[in-house]
Order: structure tokens, then C-alpha cells, then sequence
């Protein structure tokens, strides 16, 4: 039942999640069919640029700029097929500052650091001192709403988005050769980026930006999106329908879902500026995914650590990334260092942390499949990430290689999880069906373990001795009911049971065993270990054996011995006679019924991974012997 509610309710969220993608995918293409063109230049000045005062060069508007720099200047032409053909230029920067100017040196437009007095008399500028003395504090209280951080945080440029009309430009300057100025500044020493990957533009006729993010941004949001979802439900939610919390399911449901976000922001993280008016909150969230990526991918790459001294180490080196993002985030809030100046500080950590990670996981690979396998996965991550580091010095493309190779490590990484989901799942069903064939056993057991004439000769004895022995007869009869009782319980038990239990209903069978057969029944126990479960009744089987066709059989009578011992990789029961014996090779046709001993061998195989041994000599008796494996503690 458990299994057809999950898949119901998996197949409920697929089918949504379908038809929502679907709506998207028509509302798209409607979108582009009835919008006009759209281009998204590199630059929409025509013209040439320097470089940190160098001398200047010319660009090709189409071509991206892939270096670095602390200032790069622009200065051409918007051209007159621009002029004619599109209404509105769009662009957007990410953590830098810049100005557009005018052949006069007349600012256009500017994305630079202004107090809070500054913006509120900018605001102002031209107003009575009677609206500016009635407005002012309701100005002052939405600038700190909209913009919490920008006005704390003087060395931020953070994200931002610009708008341009073209209609304003051609009637501010009508001559087609007009030329402008940009100044861009990177005011992190410490983080070169290419000028590109900072720089976003979008020519349109019109909310040109925001047709861009829903045709080229959206579908793939929203497939990455579905991706989220699978991180946050299916995974998850799949450790729970199993029957238990599987923290490596867990672990990757949590990178799946925040590896998602993380490519989010990697696609669209340029347009957050659109909807968010403060830029140091785009940068928050940026960094902040892309962090929370990262401790997780650590999480998850410390659930294939099984040795304690690599768990230890990677859980120190997991604390140690955790407290340096959440140092980094606190020291942003209160505006006293960005997150990109902190970001140095923690990729430091984070760099050392994956060192680390390499050299715990590849010394677990000769004995861990499974690490060596995480190993052989992530190399596609890993190269990419060598060949970025390589691409900042030498420049040979201007693909991002990691972000390829992480979207293929972690395809690899869902489809892995999937199989083994599926293999998890059929041995839960098996465990179903097994737990159904030890529930039959039981029963068949119980019935087997109490035969009406074990019952008569059982009742015949007590009634007797409540003639001359009535104390003895008084607790033969409770050692009778606690053996019923004991018998009855084994119905309800699903789960092994320590092994004193399983002594003390022996006992119990034993004693009544004992009235029975009186002097020709010596009971001898060796019990040196004790701290192990076994499957409740499994015992009781072999020691009736011994009593009823060992020393049973024997004129004289004979001894009984339970004995058990611990060795380096498990526990031993042995239970012996010294009865008739008789020709393990021979297979008796006495018309007795072996189910209740197969249904024996079966339970401590399937439930503790035992085995049982018996020798026997005819004449001089029987051993028999359960090997109980010790089973190895589970890590976390």
C-alpha cells in the first residue's frame, strides 16, 4: 500500500510538473512569434576600447571581451540601423561600477556609489522647498526599504540593471555621429574577471529584457527547476518509502536541489538587478547559492567516507566551510565587508577542504567501491575546473568548462542514485515477501513445536507429580504456560532477539523435557558468549533433535550440551549429544517432516546471514553448529 500511495503521488507531481513546462514552452513560443527581433550585442557601441590606460583598439560589437581588468573605457558610435530598427537598449552589470558619458563629458547614465543625502536632494533637485520638506522623510523611509544595504556598503557596486531609451538619445542628440564614452571599474583587486561575463546587453522595441529571459532564460530555469524538485522531494522521499533514512540519499537530494539553484543563478543571476532595486541583495543571493552548493557537494562527499579517522577529518573540514560561509554572509548583512572581498577568503577554504576530500577519498578507493566510483564520477567536474584556471592565464575560449562538467558529473550522479533507488526498492519488495514466507514459517514452526502428544506427555507428567510432588507440579505448570506463551509470542516477533532470550525459552522446553525423561536426561550448559540476536525459535529445533532422536533413542540416555563462543568474525552456538548418531550422508525416509529444520535454515540465513554445520557418528552422536557472522557497524 505504502509503495502505491508513493507512486500515485510521484506521478502526480511529474504530470504537473509536465504540464506547467509545457504551458511555459507555448507561452514562449507565442512570445517570439508575435515580438519583433531581438539582439544581444556584446556592446551596442560600435567603435574601440583600452584596457587599464592602455593604448585604445577596436572591438567587434559581436565578438565577447575576455580579459581582465581593473578599468576598460569604451568609446564609438550607436549607428543609425540601431538607431532606426530598436527602441530601448538594456544592459546589466555585475560588481562593477560605471558611467556613460557624452563627447562633452555630460553624464548619461551611472551606476556609482552616492550617500543617502545625495540620492534625496538628486531626487529633489528642481522641487519646491514646500514638497521637499513634505516628502522628504517618506522619500528617505522607501530608499532604506527598496535599498537596505546599498547606502551602508560605499565599496559595492553590486548587480544593476540600466534602461536607455533611444527615442530620449536621438532627441538629446540628433546627429547620427555623435560618440560616447563608458567607463567600466572592477574595485576588487583580488578577483580579475573578463569583461564579459560582468556585461549583458539587449536591443529590443521594447521590454526587451524581460521577452530575453522568457525566451532564452525560462525553459531552461524551468528544467532546472524540475531538478530542484527532484532534489527536494524524490530523493528524500524515496530514503522514507524504503523503510529507512538513508543519509546518502538524503545528503544528495540536499546537493540536487541546491545544485539547481546554483546553475538558476548561473543562468539568470545577470537579470536579478530587474526586479531587485539594491545590488549588493543580487550579489547576496548569488554568492549565497553558489555557496550553499558547495557545503553541500561537502556533506554529500563525506557520506562515501567510511574509515573514522576520514570521517572525523572531513567533518572537521565540513564545520570549518559551514562557519566560513556563515562568517561571510553575517559580515555582508551588516555591511562590514561584501561578500565578494570574503569570497577570496572562503574559496581559500573551500580549495583546501576539496584537497583534502581528493586525498581521503582516494585512499578509501582500494577498499570502497563506492568512493572509487564517486571519484570516477566527478573527474568530469574536475577538469573542468582545471581547464578554467587554465583558461584565466592562457584565454583559448570563452566557455565556462566547469559548469559543463559539473551539468555532466551530476547527470551521472541522478542517474546512479535512480539505479540504485530501483535496486533499494526490489529489495524491499523482497524483504516484503520474505518477512510474508518468515511469518508462514513461524506458524509452521509453532504448530510443529507443539504437537498434541508433546502436549499429553507434558500434561501426563505434571498430572502426575500432582500426586507426590504438587510444589514441583505447581512450577511445572507455570515453566508450561511461560513455554506456551513464549511459543505464541513468536507470531508477532518480525525482528532477531537477543540470544538470553532464546536461552531462557530452552530452558523453559528443557525443563518440561527433563519430566519426561528423568536421570536419562542430563541437561550441560557452556555459555561464554551471549551479546549476539538470533531469529526467536531458531534454537529450539536443533536441541529438540538432540533430545527426542539422539539421547532420546539411547537405552541408557545421554547428555545435552548448549555451548557458545565468540571468535574474531563471529558467534557459535553448538549444540551436541552424545545419542545414537546417525549417516549425514543418508536421507532418512521415516515419514518425519524436515520442513520445520528448513524453515530453520532458512530464517538464520535470510534474517542473521548464518549458516548451520551438523556432524554426526553413528554411535557416538551428533553436533550441531550455528555461525552467526558479526555484522559491521554502520557509519553514518
Amino acid at each position: 500500500m505504502k509503495f502505491i500511495k508513493s507512486k500515485i503521488l510521484t506521478t502526480v507531481m511529474l504530470l504537473l510538473t509536465v504540464i506547467m513546462y509545457i504551458f511555459v514552452l507555448v507561452l514562449t513560443v507565442r512570445t517570439s512569434q508575435q515580438t519583433v527581433d531581438i539582439r544581444t550585442p556584446y556592446m551596442f557601441l560600435e567603435g574601440e576600447y583600452s584596457i587599464d590606460d592602455a593604448e585604445f583598439k577596436a572591438f567587434d560589437p559581436n565578438e565577447p571581451i575576455n580579459e581582465p581588468f581593473k578599468k576598460i573605457v569604451f568609446r564609438g558610435r550607436f549607428n543609425k540601423e540601431k538607431r532606426a530598427h530598436f527602441k530601448e537598449i538594456a544592459f546589466t552589470t555585475k560588481n562593477m561600477w560605471y558611467t556613460m558619458y557624452t563627447e562633452d563629458h555630460e553624464v548619461i547614465c551611472t551606476n556609482s556609489y552616492m550617500t543617502l543625502d545625495e540620492r534625496v536632494q538628486q531626487y529633489f533637485e528642481g522641487s519646491s522647498e514646500e514638497e521637499i520638506a513634505e516628502k522628504r522623510e517618506d522619500h528617505i523611509k522607501y530608499l532604506r526599504k527598496a535599498q537596505p544595504f546599498k547606502f551602508n556598503m560605499p565599496d559595492t557596486p553590486g548587480y544593476s540593471t540600466e534602461y536607455i531609451f533611444v527615442e530620449d538619445m536621438i532627441e538629446a542628440f540628433p546627429d547620427p555621429d555623435s560618440e560616447f564614452e563608458i567607463v567600466f571599474t572592477n574595485p576588487y583587486d583580488h578577483t580579475p574577471a573578463n569583461f564579459s561575463d560582468l556585461f549583458t546587453v539587449t536591443l529590443s522595441e521594447g521590454n526587451g529584457i524581460h521577452l530575453r529571459i522568457l525566451r532564452n532564460v525560462m525553459p531552461l530555469v524551468l528544467l532546472l527547476a524540475i531538478v530542484c524538485m527532484f532534489g527536494l522531494f524524490f530523493f528524500p522521499v524515496a530514503s522514507f518509502i524504503l523503510g529507512k533514512i538513508n543519509f546518502n540519499y538524503l545528503s544528495f537530494g540536499i546537493m540536487c536541489f541546491s545544485w539547481g539553484l546554483y546553475m538558476i543563478m548561473q543562468i539568470s543571476g545577470s537579470f536579478l538587478g530587474c526586479w531587485i532595486t539594491d545590488g549588493s541583495v543580487c550579489l547576496f543571493i548569488d554568492r549565497m547559492t553558489a555557496y550553499l552548493f558547495s557545503v553541500s557537494l561537502v556533506v554529500y562527499f563525506r557520506s562515501y567516507l567510511t574509515k573514522h579517522i576520514s570521517r572525523t577529518v572531513s567533518g572537521i573540514m565540513t564545520v570549518c566551510v559551514t562557519i566560513a560561509v556563515m562568517v561571510s554572509a553575517v559580515l555582508h548583512i551588516f555591511a562590514v565587508s561584501d561578500m565578494v572581498v570574503t569570497g577570496a577568503y572562503v574559496n581559500i577554504i573551500m580549495g583546501l577542504t576539496a584537497a583534502v576530500f581528493i586525498i581521503l577519498l582516494s585512499s578509501e578507493m582500494k577498499s570502497s567501491r563506492t568512493a572509487l566510483l564517486s571519484m570516477i564520477m566527478w573527474t568530469p567536474m574536475i577538469i573542468g575546473l582545471i581547464l578554467d584556471i587554465l583558461n584565466q592565464f592562457i584565454s583559448f575560449s570563452s566557455l565556462h568548462f566547469f559548469t559543463y562538467g559539473l551539468a555532466v558529473t551530476m547527470l551521472a550522479q541522478i542517474v546512479q542514485i535512480i539505479f540504485d533507488l530501483r535496486k533499494q526498492r526490489l529489495e524491499a519488495i523482497r524483504y516484503q515477501q520474505i518477512q510474508k514466507e518468515l511469518y508462514e514459517a513461524k506458524v509452521s514452526i509453532m504448530v510443529s513445536q507443539i504437537r498434541p502428544h508433546f502436549m499429553y506427555n507434558a500434561l501426563s507428567s505434571i498430572a502426575m507429580l500432582c500426586k507426590i510432588k504438587p510444589d514441583t507440579a505447581y512450577e511445572a505448570t507455570i515453566k508450561f504456560s511461560d513455554y506456551l506463551r513464549g511459543n505464541m509470542d513468536s507470531l508477532k516477533q518480525t525482528a532477531p532477539v537477543p540470544f538470553k532470550k532464546e536461552l531462557e525459552h530452552l530452558e523453559k522446553y528443557l525443563y518440561i523435557e527433563k519430566l519426561r525423561f528423568g536421570k536419562k536426561l542430563n541437561i550441560e550448559y557452556d555459555i561464554q558468549a551471549d551479546s549476539f540476536e538470533i531469529p526467536l525459535l531458531s534454537v529450539q529445533p536443533l536441541v529438540e533433535n538432540a533430545v527426542k532422536h539422539g539421547v532420546g533413542m539411547k537405552e541408557d540416555g545421554g547428555t545435552v550440551t548448549i555451548a557458545t563462543k565468540e571468535t574474531d568474525d563471529s558467534f557459535e552456538i553448538v549444540i551436541s549429544d552424545d545419542g545414537v548418531g546417525f549417516d549425514v550422508n543418508e536421507v532418512k525416509d521415516d515419514g518425519r517432516s524436515h520442513i520445520g529444520m528448513e524453515n530453520t535454515k532458512r530464517r538464520l540465513k535470510e534474517m542473521c546471514g548464518a549458516d548451520i554445520e551438523i556432524t554426526s557418528a553413528i554411535g557416538e552422536g551428533t553436533t550441531a553448529r550455528i555461525i552467526i557472522p558479526k555484522v559491521k557497524e554502520e557509519t553514518e
